[in-house]
């Protein structure tokens, strides 16, 4: 439960950066981000027949990139903050 919470806050934060949206993203919702993004990830990278070989690199290079899909969808969704 903890580990989920520091790699989602981390996963997060680096997505909210690449995404350029850190200024309009608190600690929860890095939080929130990085966890989804994390099984966001997970499933994506499942459905083209990869997957993580897990530890925490592995771990937080598909949580950036299912919170990095996660930050665009919610763009699409409610527009640009």
């Amino acid at each position: 439960m903890i580990y989920s919470i520091i790699v989602g806050a981390l996963t997060g934060w680096i997505a909210s950066l690449i995404m350029k949206a850190d200024g309009s993203m608190g600690a929860i919702k890095n939080i929130l981000a990085g966890i989804i993004g994390g099984t966001v990830g997970g499933w994506i990278l499942g459905l083209v027949g990869l997957q993580s070989k897990g530890g925490f690199v592995g771990n937080l290079i598909v949580g950036i990139f299912g919170a990095c899909v996660v930050i665009a969808i919610y763009r699409l969704i409610f527009g640009r903050k």
